[in-house]
């Protein structure tokens, strides 16, 4: 009866764990105390027709606050042409599509 009831509470926990990862994946927290400045909305996704593309600007597009507390690493931070703030800023234009 203890295996029972033990294997009974583990599949339980299991199911709860389950419930709750779901739960707070499909809600992000958003924390956006550490933007850069980004304030333009991103390119539309269906102006892409590399499923790729478009995926990544669509994710961009659901977390900017996210993309906006990043670094961007190609240098168009400090180029003098794209004066970017942040990773947020590649996807306010057709940048992050080259």
């Amino acid at each position: 009866m203890k295996k029972f009831s033990a294997f009974l509470v583990l599949i339980l926990v299991t199911i709860l764990f389950a419930a709750a990862n779901d739960t707070f994946a499909q809600k992000p927290m958003k924390d956006e105390s550490l933007r850069r400045g980004e304030t333009k909305a991103t390119f539309n996704p269906d102006m892409f027709s590399d499923p790729r593309i478009k995926k990544t600007y669509q994710v961009a597009k659901e977390i900017p606050w996210v993309l906006d507390s990043i670094y961007c690493y190609c240098m168009c931070e400090e180029s003098p042409v794209f004066k970017h703030k942040s990773l947020l800023s590649c996807y306010v234009d057709n940048h992050a599509a080259m």
